[in-house]
């Protein structure tokens, strides 16, 4: 059965969808922008920062879902310049282990959510729980 979550700490997404979707199997996170977050404006503009917000609060909503980046399977990076793509891969890989990189898309999308320059959406492999939630 699946399971639909809000981000308590995010606003209820103005889209019809959820931020989280568990199927038993699988953490579905939906895409996230600095704009998504409050006071992620402020970092508009620096791709490496952008990048760093954005992966922290999927860290934080996959820890919300009992997860955590290590359970990261798949990845789709959503970039308004492929030319930012080193400085993007440099803030990203921070939050893996080396060498431990999860499957990845990356794309160039002229315009995205917010005027931000990357948005991030992933998927993780669900742990094992004992809850029935």
């Amino acid at each position: 059965m699946h399971r639909f979550r809000n981000d308590p700490t995010l606003a209820i997404p103005v889209f019809p969808g959820s931020h989280i979707v568990l199927d038993g199997h699988y953490i579905f996170l939906s895409g996230l922008t600095v704009t998504d977050i409050q006071g992620g404006e402020a970092v508009l503009g620096d791709i490496a920062e952008e990048t760093r917000w954005v992966m922290r609060r999927l860290s934080r909503m996959l820890e919300y879902a009992g997860a955590s980046m290590a359970d990261v399977v798949r990845v789709d990076v959503h970039l308004t310049n492929l030319d930012t793509i080193h400085t993007m891969d440099a803030a990203y890989a921070e939050f893996f282990e080396e060498k431990r990189y999860p499957a990845r898309t990356c794309t160039e999308s002229p315009r995205l959510s917010g005027g931000s320059n990357v948005e991030i959406t992933l998927m993780a492999r669900q742990p094992e729980q004992n809850d029935t939630d």
